[in-house]
């Protein structure tokens, strides 16, 4: 029969990186976590993790058992830690990845407010808007712009789908000319997420419904969606943004439309977290705080928008 405190204590080793740091927080010898580890792949006929001299990575069985099993070690622990505390609060540390700009968008006195109401919760924000492995990097949530890809994470929406539109600062278009059509825009320097062809590719549906590709030239790039707002507010091109970003610079005149009947689908907003059957009271927590406060501020002004998060 299968030690569910080996189990435990292998999710321990996936989410500290290495025998010596799972041993170092267990309080155990090294060599004791590696042997009880093997114990487990013996007795489930599979090997969990791949060892070398710099990483431990895990294995497709390995991966499928720390997904099953996470959540309810994590159950487990927050009910004897209830006992313990004679509370159902949250508690513990909730790693988070989220776009570079989160805190443009999202008020740091919220988390003020959060870490008040669970004093048990300790908070670690990794700000990046690469897409960062979950499982690898012991992320517990990460809050993603764009498309989705197929990782077999769970996601649940926050913000809803939108429309981007191509806009540019006044001063540029008197510049450099109105484009009439899409064919114009071949003339023009636009603002995007940096590629090095030096050029951004977009696609944006016209009136018909149809879908156009588009090419432009970029002297000026960024990996952020407040860094393309503010540089073509500047007027250092046309850029291709959310409408949730742009309303208020559309409103104050620092930008205008550019062929306001392309459009490109947006993806919203998601919380992606690594597939378990039960999320951390404190995740869970951290997730309905962030869902309601980005609804609300959505519906107001910018809403969030990145690269991947």
């Amino acid at each position: 029969m299968v030690d569910l405190n080996d189990i435990a204590l292998f999710v321990q080793v996936v989410r500290s990186g290495s025998f010596a740091e799972a041993a170092r927080r267990l309080g155990v010898p090294p060599n004791t976590v590696s042997r009880r580890v093997q114990s487990l792949e013996a007795q489930l006929g599979s090997r969990l993790l791949q060892r070398s001299t710099r990483k431990l990575t895990l294995t497709n069985a390995g991966q499928s058992l720390h997904d099953r099993c996470a959540g309810a070690v994590d159950g487990l622990w927050e009910a004897g830690q209830a006992l313990i505390d004679g509370s159902l609060e949250p508690g513990g540390i909730v790693r988070v990845a989220a776009p570079a700009d989160f805190f443009d968008f999202f008020a740091m006195e919220e988390m003020g407010k959060f870490m008040a109401s669970h004093p048990r919760v300790r908070l670690d924000f990794v700000l990046s808007d690469r897409n960062v492995d979950l499982v690898a990097e012991q992320i517990d949530v990460a809050f993603r712009g764009g498309p989705l890809p197929d990782s077999g994470y769970i996601g649940r929406q926050l913000i809803k789908a939108d429309t981007d539109g191509m806009v540019a600062s006044p001063l540029y278009l008197a510049n450099r000319g109105t484009p009439r059509t899409l064919q114009d825009l071949i003339k023009h320097d636009g603002v995007g997420f940096g590629h090095p062809s030096g050029l951004v590719t977009w696609r944006v549906a016209g009136p018909d419904g149809s879908e156009d590709e588009i090419r432009l030239a970029c002297r000026f790039t960024g990996n952020t969606a407040q860094t393309l707002r503010k540089a073509a507010v500047a007027g250092l091109g046309i850029a291709l943004l959310p409408a949730k970003l742009t309303r208020l610079d559309l409103q104050a005149g620092r930008l205008v439309p550019v062929l306001p009947l392309y459009q490109r689908t947006s993806h919203g907003l998601h919380a992606l977290y690594p597939s378990r059957r039960h999320l951390s009271m404190a995740v869970s927590a951290l997730i309905t705080l962030v869902a309601e406060k980005l609804s609300a501020a959505s519906l107001q002004s910018g809403g969030i928008v990145s690269r991947s998060a």
